[in-house]
């Protein structure tokens, strides 16, 4: 399946109050890919997300989605086609988790019209996707840190939206689980042709899981492209201040980041 949406930054000025956080920004997301957008903490990560998922408004410039200017799409259409998963979202006290995945169906329904048949499959897939049908009945309350997450991924893919946002979606996983749900985003993305976009603290991952990445720096793109052209030494130490060496993943043939640091076992 191909996903026929095209979503953009165009000059793109954007932040909290009159705090301006990103500058002047022009990015075009590719279409049916996944990219990982990364750098140093504040850097702007988070915040381009937001505006991208009109949950921030421009301070100037804008965000376009095939052309047009997304805060001039009806919210309920704008759903459809984009849902996103902020960093650290707060369910509402005592939700049960099959209720809270649910709330991903919403776009889809009406007043008059509640849910059917497709919306309970489309629940049901995402629980089992990411492995949490056995919690479907439990409260958010009740679950750990990474349970928690795990079942804010299902509701993101229970929206069913040709572009998914997803802010540091590995939270709060160990490494099995990170794997596991990167593989699983991959999977969507393949099968779908879903066009996901990731804040990514861990660099190494992003270069082995993105077909393009988005190298942020003080609010501005300094780099983007493939792993392979964005992830290099005079980039990292630009983005990071990090004093690294660039090797080749033998797993994926991705390139791996080799911190220096100043201590070093022999």
């Amino acid at each position: 399946m191909t996903n026929p949406h095209t979503l953009s930054a165009v000059h793109l000025a954007a932040g909290y109050g009159d705090r301006e956080i990103i500058h002047d920004m022009n990015l075009t997301v590719p279409r049916g890919k996944i990219s990982a957008i990364i750098g140093a903490n504040a850097c702007g990560k988070s915040t381009l997300l937001k505006t991208f998922a009109r949950l921030i408004r421009p301070l100037s410039g804008g965000v376009t989605l095939d052309g047009a200017a997304i805060d001039r799409i009806a919210p309920k259409r704008l759903a459809r086609i984009l849902g996103i998963l902020p960093q650290s979202p707060i369910a509402p006290e005592g939700i049960i988790v099959s209720d809270l995945v649910s709330r991903g169906r919403y776009p889809y329904q009406s007043f008059l019209h509640g849910p059917g048949r497709g919306d309970d499959e489309a629940v049901a897939r995402a629980l089992d996707l990411m492995g949490v049908t056995d919690l479907a009945g439990r409260s958010m309350d009740e679950l750990s840190g990474g349970q928690r997450q795990r079942v804010w991924i299902a509701m993101a893919l229970a929206q069913q939206t040709a572009i998914l946002l997803l802010d540091e979606p590995t939270t709060f996983l160990d490494v099995t689980h990170q794997i596991e749900i990167l593989d699983l985003l991959t999977d969507l993305n393949r099968e779908n042709g879903t066009t996901i976009v990731m804040v990514l603290h861990d660099v190494n991952l992003a270069a082995r899981y993105a077909d393009c990445i988005f190298a942020l720096n003080k609010g501005r793109l300094v780099s983007e492209g493939e792993p392979e052209q964005v992830i290099t030494q005079s980039t990292i130490r630009g983005v990071f201040g990090l004093d690294c060496i660039i090797a080749e993943d033998t797993v994926s043939g991705s390139p791996i980041v080799l911190p220096k640091g100043r201590h070093h076992i022999r």
